[in-house]
């Protein structure tokens, strides 16, 4: 074949036929595949910039998967979470039913005795004057207050004393009872052999027995029945062998005397009953007789009244009389009162001592009795004289005050009775007042005033009744308060309630066990980490909560303790309500999340297209100029072949010519 010799045109239109056949076959490749880089020799920056955009492309859209995965653990928690405030929403009516009930209770009540002129428009009454040591007229026997003298006929004494001063009480047989009035806080107390053999136990020693008790031993029996304590401490004390009470809020104290003597106690107090022993009535002995009680008018402060010796000559000195002190009549012991208090609220009608209110014109009779010895004159137990607004008086309400604890969870009652600014003078104010504390009051035709509590604590006991219109002889004196009566058939009805919540409370369980996708569950506190770029820099973390009923704070239900009235039954609904409200909540929080991730999940989808788009503009082929191309280099190559046949005629015609 070497010894071939081609000429010069059909070499020439040889290799034109070559070239043309290469760029036909590159032409059909761009075709057959729609690229005009098809490797690295076709374009390396093109080829290998369209890789890289490939390969990024192709990272994302494994990722869509997680983030796909992701939506739908979002989906499974929103589901769950609608179906719980179903769930919710079911528990609310079954406690709207309860609601809806029958009360369950006959209602804790307490009444008070009839309230003589009391109505609807005007609850307050009409106050009874006091009348407690009213003598006869012509009965009072001049009272001796000098510290000399002959004795009289003995009081009848209840307790037995000896020696000088207080320094022996026989209870062995007897008892000594009577009331403390120390704050404002009315407290019994009662010295008998029984005491002292409680005292003993609880642990107290004693100086003397119950024979012959000591000053300081009565102070310890007090002390241990008013605040259980067996060191003989505050309130009570010993003080010039006299018994003396202290005020632990404003430090003030007040003697007290057993038999025969006063108590001014702090906050006007009445200071002590009289007594029940049987023992000799013996004299006790004081340094100077005097008679003391306080007088409190028209509400104001309790004033100390002492009608002594010493103050007879002060009024003698004052006014420039010659009143004897041996010898006091009532109208002396008037005029005396009225000197030491600043007003004329004592007189004297019908041989007793009266004190009259110069606002009302109220009045109380108050005597005082005979000097039974040289020294030693009894006196009215230290009754407080007429206020003129109630307060001293017995029944009415005016000027008084009325305090009920706490009713049902409420808000503990404070009253004061009266027609002022802020005070409580009807029936309707008084039911206004008694809201806040679940409790309301109706009255009787006979004044009487009862209270009761509201449905909505119906299971719930009256709170314990204070303030001074609960003090003897006031209108809620020694009120007894009935409790609340359980109905079997309602509260019945009620149990049956509280086991269809408690079915609920275990939906709301299994619903937030189930929300559930691939494994992952944000109703159970689980967390959900998606990944939305190739270098794993761009990510959302999204942390689930416990949506079971201890995360919604809900609970089950105990038969006879809840669904028992409005107030436990509300209690829930509340509870219910917090739940509802957090679910809505964490349905907010879920909803964001989820509209992040498809936004995410969306743009993913576009920035793959995105990339593809460019991979593809740096390599594809124009088919339509792949096409002419094609066609052009098939004519150019059917001309190729026509000029290569010509060449090599034209050759064969020169041969011919040779052999001729």
């Amino acid at each position: 074949m070497s010894d071939i010799v081609l000429s010069a045109s059909v070499r020439q239109n040889l290799l034109s036929l070559q070239s043309t056949a290469d760029l036909l076959a590159t032409t059909q490749t761009r075709l057959s595949t729609g690229k005009k880089v098809n490797t690295a020799l076709d374009n390396p920056t093109n080829f290998f910039t369209a890789a890289g955009l490939d390969a990024r492309a192709s990272d994302i859209n494994n990722l869509l998967d997680g983030i796909g995965n992701g939506v739908q653990v979002l989906q499974a928690a929103n589901t769950g979470i609608t179906s719980l405030q179903k769930l919710i929403d079911t528990a609310k009516s079954i406690a709207n039913q309860a609601l809806q009930t029958q009360v369950g209770y006959t209602k804790s009540v307490v009444t008070t005795g009839p309230n003589a002129g009391a109505s609807g428009a005007n609850i307050l009454g009409t106050s009874t004057p006091a009348t407690a040591g009213t003598v006869s007229a012509g009965a009072f026997t001049p009272v001796n207050v000098s510290g000399a003298g002959s004795a009289g006929s003995p009081a009848t004494a209840a307790t037995t004393f000896t020696g000088s001063g207080f320094s022996a009480l026989d209870v062995s047989s007897g008892s000594v009872s009577f009331t403390l009035n120390v704050d404002g806080a009315s407290q019994a107390v009662t010295i008998d052999a029984a005491a002292v053999t409680a005292f003993t136990g609880g642990g107290g020693t004693l100086t003397g027995t119950a024979a012959a008790l000591t000053v300081q031993d009565v102070a310890k029996i007090i002390d241990f029945q008013v605040n259980g304590s067996t060191t003989g401490t505050s309130p009570v004390a010993v003080s010039g062998g006299e018994l003396q009470i202290a005020s632990a809020t404003t430090g003030a104290t007040s003697q007290v005397t057993i038999s025969g003597y006063t108590s001014t106690a702090n906050g006007g107090a009445t200071g002590l009953a009289n007594t029940t022993s049987t023992g000799t009535a013996a004299v006790p002995a004081v340094a100077a007789d005097s008679l003391a009680f306080t007088v409190t008018v028209d509400g104001g402060a309790a004033q100390p009244v002492t009608i002594s010796a010493a103050t007879v000559a002060a009024y003698n000195a004052a006014n420039s009389t010659t009143l004897n002190a041996a010898s006091l009549s009532a109208a002396n012991i008037a005029s005396i009162v009225n000197y030491q208090v600043g007003s004329t609220v004592a007189s004297v009608t019908g041989g007793n001592l009266v004190f009259t209110s110069g606002t009302t014109g109220a009045a109380s009779s108050i005597a005082t009795s005979a000097v039974t010895a040289a020294g030693a004159a009894t006196n009215t137990t230290g009754i407080t004289a007429n206020s003129g607004a109630g307060a001293a008086s017995s029944g009415g309400l005016n000027g008084t005050t009325l305090t009920i604890t706490s009713t049902g969870g409420g808000t503990p009652t404070n009253i004061t009775f009266g027609t002022g600014v802020g005070q409580v003078s009807t029936i309707n104010q008084l039911n206004a007042a008694l809201l806040p504390n679940n409790l309301q009051a109706s009255i009787g035709t006979n004044g009487a005033i009862t209270i009761t509590t509201a449905n909505d604590a119906a299971s719930s006991t009256i709170g314990t009744l204070g303030g001074t219109s609960t003090n003897p002889g006031g209108v809620f004196a020694g009120l007894s308060i009935a409790a609340p009566i359980v109905d079997p058939t309602s509260q019945a009805t009620r149990a049956n309630l509280v086991s269809q919540y408690n079915n609920i409370i275990n939906q709301i369980k299994t619903t937030s066990q189930d929300a559930s996708f691939n494994g992952v569950n944000l109703l159970n506190g689980d967390q959900l980490k998606l990944i939305f770029n190739e270098t794993g820099k761009s990510t959302l973390n999204i942390t689930g909560i416990n949506l079971d009923p201890a995360g919604l704070g809900l609970g089950a239900l105990t038969s006879g303790t809840d669904f028992v009235d409005n107030v436990a039954t509300n209690k829930v609904l509340d509870s219910l309500n917090y739940a509802s409200s957090f679910l809505r909540s964490q349905a907010s929080t879920l909803g964001s999340n989820l509209s992040i991730v498809q936004i995410r999940q969306d743009f993913s989808k576009n920035l793959i297209n995105v990339l593809q788009t460019g991979s593809t503009n740096l390599t594809i082929a124009d088919t339509n100029e792949e096409a002419a191309n094609s066609q052009a280099l098939s004519t150019r190559q059917s001309i190729a072949v026509s000029a290569l046949a010509l060449a090599n005629q034209s050759q064969q015609s020169v041969l011919q010519l040779l052999r001729t």
